[in-house]
């Protein structure tokens, strides 16, 4: 069991994160939020899980051991394999998961892709006694402050290889889609992602 690496990051990607630990460079699977806050040539831990099937070794990381601890806890539900687990913190937090299952919010867990009413209802009945504590707080310190997502998008699209002004573009035109409560930064960054991908 590999629980976490430690090394220069070598390269990112949309979903994954190459860091060379020991002169080996290791593919790790990772939501965009934690590549956010992964830079080219400087060193990082990551918290990880070793996924293995009869064809695949795949390691998934995360930026703590919280996160890691929550993608494992998922994957004990029903229907849920260590995609789906990384798509639902790839959407929310650690504390706004541990709040949607707590309060039963299955309108939160649907908006992660592949998840369906049936699904949401069946997560909250299987892991609401094992979630641990919920974060207390009208957003469930899921949210992020309007005035802080806009920089820290821009950085992640610059340190995935995007320019400055290809950034600025996306993050202007995910602005005008945030109406309301703004979303937490990694489906900020998804969004911009996505629309970027149209325009390569």
């Amino acid at each position: 069991m590999i629980a976490s690496v430690r090394g220069t990051v070598t390269a990112t990607g949309p979903d994954h994160a190459v860091v060379e630990v020991g002169g080996i460079g290791l593919a790790v699977q990772c939501a965009p939020g934690t590549i956010a806050d992964l830079r080219v040539g400087q060193p990082a831990r990551l918290a990880t899980s070793l996924v293995v099937r009869e064809d695949s070794l795949t390691l998934y990381g995360f930026a703590d051991d919280d996160a890691k601890q929550l993608f494992e806890l998922l994957q004990t539900a029903s229907g849920v394999g260590p995609r789906l687990a990384q798509a639902v913190l790839a959407v929310h937090t650690p504390d706004a998961v541990r709040k949607a299952i707590a309060n039963a919010d299955t309108a939160a867990l649907t908006r992660v892709p592949g998840i369906g009413r049936k699904g949401a209802e069946r997560l909250v009945l299987e892991l609401r006694d094992r979630v641990g504590p919920v974060a207390i707080g009208p957003d469930g310190a899921g949210g992020v402050t309007a005035g802080a997502w806009p920089e820290q998008v821009r950085q992640a699209l610059v340190g995935l290889g995007w320019s400055a002004a290809q950034a600025e573009q996306a993050v202007a035109a995910v602005a005008e889609t945030v109406d309301g409560e703004t979303p937490p930064v990694p489906v900020l960054l998804k969004q911009a992602i996505r629309l970027l991908g149209r325009t390569r």
